[in-house]
This record gives C-alpha cells, structure tokens and sequence, in this order.
C-alpha cells in the first residue's frame, strides 16, 4: 500500500483532509506543519504520495517538492488563481473549494503510477552492497589460490553452489570461507 503524507500550516486543515482519505480506506502516515517533519518522514518511506497546501511553516511547496526522490508524488491543494497562475512541473494541482470526489480520483491515478513503479522496481536485480562484494571476492580469491581456479572460474563455481543449494551467493561464499580457514 502507498503511504500519505499531509502537509498543511494549519493542523486542523490537514486533519480534515486526513479524517477524509482514511474513510475512503488510504493509508495516511500522519499529518505535518513544516515541509521538514514531512521530508523527515519521507526518508523513512519508499513510495508515497504528499498532499500539501501552497505553503507550510517554513517553506513553499515547491522548495520541498525539490527535495523529494522520485519514489514520491506531490498533490498540491490551492486556491484556483494560485494553480492557474502556474505550478511546478510534476506537481498535480487540485482546485479550493476541494470537491472530495475529484481528490480521490486524482489520488486513485497517483497511487496507481507509484504502484507501477513499485512493480518495476522490484524486478530490477538488486545491487549487492560493498560488504556482501567483499565476501564474495574474498570467497573468488580464497578458490583461486587453493584450487588454482580462475576468477572466472571461481565465480562460476560460487555461482554454482549457490544455485545448488538454495543459498544466496553470499551464503555460499560465507561457507567457502568457513570450510577453507
């Protein structure tokens, strides 16, 4: 489920606008005063949709759209002068008088891009980090003394192995490790 973070100057305005997306069933992490709590809480999430007011306590909307990963989306509620006059790009503007309906279908295609995006994330190979690289190359390195391997060998092996076993390479590599020294 995507996560929704309000950001309003006044908390009994954000409160409105939270009470009314949790009836509709949408999952609101809270509500904030300052684009800093809301950005604080930003880095936290993976995914998530900010629904704010043109300006907050200590900045405008776009100063914290600036800072947003693209992992989030910004819907900015204001008056309609403020949206026709012209809003950042990327920022979908919804008009004051706020007709709920008209939110919640532009909320509904919000959520429903980041959704696709979730998606497509998760079946990107995921990087390994420095150390679990460490592992594996000292595993490589440990087969390629003892066994006079190849790097490449070595990594076929580790490879292998893991696909054997139903370990990961790093699993495998720690084993390697543990046999050898």
């Amino acid at each position: 489920m995507i996560d929704i973070l309000i950001v309003f100057p006044k908390l009994s305005d954000g409160q409105g606008i939270r009470n009314l997306l949790m009836r509709h069933g949408y999952n609101v992490i809270g509500v904030y005063t300052s684009g800093a709590q809301a950005k604080a809480m930003m880095d936290e999430l993976d995914y998530g949709v900010v629904v704010c007011g043109y300006k907050f306590n200590d900045m405008v909307y776009s100063d914290l759209y600036e800072e947003m990963d693209s992992n989030f989306q910004m819907m900015l509620i204001a008056s309609a002068m403020k949206i026709q006059e012209g809003i950042t790009d990327g920022v979908v503007g919804v008009e004051m008088p706020l007709k709920a309906n008209d939110m919640i279908e532009v909320l509904e295609v919000m959520i429903s891009a980041l959704e696709r995006l979730r998606k497509k994330d998760r079946k990107k190979p995921r990087e390994r980090k420095l150390a679990q690289k460490a592992i594996i190359n000292e595993a490589k390195n440990v087969l390629m003394k003892n066994r006079n391997m190849t790097e490449e060998e070595a990594h076929r092996y580790i490879q292998k192995n893991s696909m054997d076993s139903g370990n990961s390479m790093v699993e495998t590599a720690r084993m390697i490790l543990d046999l050898i020294h």
